[in-house]
């Protein structure tokens, strides 16, 4: 798949400002500057502008230099919790391969998760997820029964998992992620194409909705040698505030 000039701009521009090289504040280059060195037209630079712009990481146009947000060093909800719109925002090629989508009862650690009995009803989704062809993550995810139902009339391979519950109607509001590490067992191991006890990153997930009510249990595993999180934190400006604390997830 051929990735748009403007795509790839956008996904040039916002790695510079995840990694530093335009901070908070910071003017980006010219529309001039931006079309010669991409060698792009001046509708091509405004739209890769204006993806930024929608997600929030730069302000300012119509007149004024886009300068880069005080905010914009994390990543929005959607790009934490669901891996399309992730890899998407950096310039990837997402890609799902569904092994299973079931209905049966809650194990232990969803129950818990999910606020529920163990052996309630739920449904349970396996994935692996590639980016630009290459198998880097497989992503388990338990819904509550009433939105995993909402996915037996989809089909999981075709394109985001989140994105189709939010056209639902789903309220995904917030998500508590915890990052550890395991070893691939020979299960993990075949389905990514690694060898067995290979070191795999864990991100377990709580999403919530906005009465904090849990939805989903995620339990997505990553191979560290093709995706990465990386944590900034800063101390508080102002006296008996919360430090500022950021999450990057990153392609290596």
């Amino acid at each position: 798949m051929v990735i748009p000039l403007h795509a790839r701009v956008s996904a040039e521009l916002r790695e510079r400002i995840h990694r530093g090289a335009l901070p908070p504040g910071a003017s980006l280059p010219s529309e001039a500057r931006l079309c010669a060195e991409f060698d792009a037209s001046r509708g091509t630079v405004r739209t890769a502008l204006a993806t930024l712009r929608h997600e929030g990481l730069i302000i300012g146009g119509q007149g004024r230099p886009p300068v880069v947000r005080d905010t914009a060093s994390g990543q929005p909800f959607e790009s934490l919790v669901s891996f399309t719109a992730w890899a998407e925002r950096i310039g990837r090629t997402p890609g799902q391969r569904t092994v299973e989508i079931a209905r049966r009862g809650a194990g232990a650690a969803a129950a818990t998760a999910l606020g529920i009995g163990e052996g309630t009803p739920v449904v349970d989704v396996l994935r692996v997820r590639s980016l630009d062809g290459e198998p880097v993550m497989l992503e388990r995810a338990t819904f509550v029964e009433p939105v995993g139902r909402l996915l037996f009339d989809f089909d999981p391979d075709a394109s985001s998992i989140y994105a189709h519950l939010a056209r639902q109607g789903v309220d995904l509001h917030s998500a508590r992620h915890t990052i550890d590490a395991l070893a691939a067992d020979r299960h993990d191991a075949t389905l990514l194409g690694i060898a067995p006890g290979a070191p795999l990153l864990r991100e377990r997930r709580r999403t919530l909705t906005a009465a904090g009510e849990p939805v989903e249990y995620g339990d997505d595993r990553y191979r560290p040698d093709k995706v990465t999180f990386t944590i900034d934190n800063a101390r508080p400006g102002v006296p008996g505030t919360t430090p500022d604390l950021r999450v990057r997830k990153q392609a290596e």
